[in-house]
């Protein structure tokens, strides 16, 4: 396995302040993204979607919960399934305490297509007191695109949508899917930071996927309570 280089604590300050000024560079340019970003057009949501969530049925304006934004974390989780994602899984681990959010009048909901009675006892196994509900019946996942057909099948993958409420108008402002929910989860954006980085197959440089003889990056992922010493 290839490992960085041994040098000296000054040799390390110089190299560290030189990376410095590109991770400047690339903080101001993502401001700037961000920015654009809130300057996107938005769509009225004119679809009556119901959810079922643990206070029986619900809207899309529901989910909001009185506050001005809502957040939508696409959770992979189809219908035959059994238990939901375990990297979806790892990303709802990740979350801190709403209440944050909430004093920014923003409300956070997971919605996966698989029927709420299946949802329930996964969420409990899980421990996440988070609102979550069930699309189950609507055409929610596939109009924001996280249930696709590919050949004839109806295939699943994460994502994250935000919503906007004008009163009782709901308006459509921003989604990701996949890779773009990288920066959004602290464990990725620690490992980022790290020697070994995320251990994947597709990084440079190569060698460290595989390190001390475990499984390459994200087959290494578990429900958290499936994992060992």
């Amino acid at each position: 396995m290839s490992l960085p280089e041994i040098v000296s604590r000054g040799e390390w300050r110089a190299a560290r302040a030189e990376l410095l000024l590109k991770e400047k560079a690339a903080t101001r340019a993502r401001d700037a993204l961000n920015a654009e970003r809130r300057g996107l057009p938005m769509v009225e949501v004119d679809e009556e979607y119901v959810f079922e969530g643990g206070d029986g049925k619900a809207t899309l304006l529901d989910l909001f919960e009185g506050r001005r934004q809502l957040v939508v974390y696409h959770f992979m989780f189809a219908p035959e399934w059994d238990a939901g994602c375990r990297s979806c899984s790892g990303f709802l681990d990740q979350l801190g305490h709403l209440a944050h959010l909430h004093a920014r009048d923003t409300s956070f909901a997971a919605v996966s297509r698989a029927p709420y009675p299946k949802i329930l006892p996964f969420k409990a196994r899980m421990g996440w007191p988070l609102p979550w509900y069930s699309s189950y019946g609507s055409g929610f996942n596939r109009d924001f695109e996280v249930t696709l057909e590919q050949e004839g099948e109806l295939v699943e993958r994460p994502g994250l949508s935000c919503f906007l409420r004008d009163r009782d108008r709901v308006f459509h402002t921003y989604t990701t899917y996949e890779r773009g929910l990288d920066g959004l989860g602290s464990t990725t954006s620690l490992l980022d930071l790290t020697a070994l980085g995320r251990q994947e197959e597709w990084e440079e440089p190569k060698g460290r996927a595989s390190a001390y003889g475990a499984p390459a990056g994200s087959e290494r992922i578990r429900y958290h309570d499936e994992y060992e010493d």
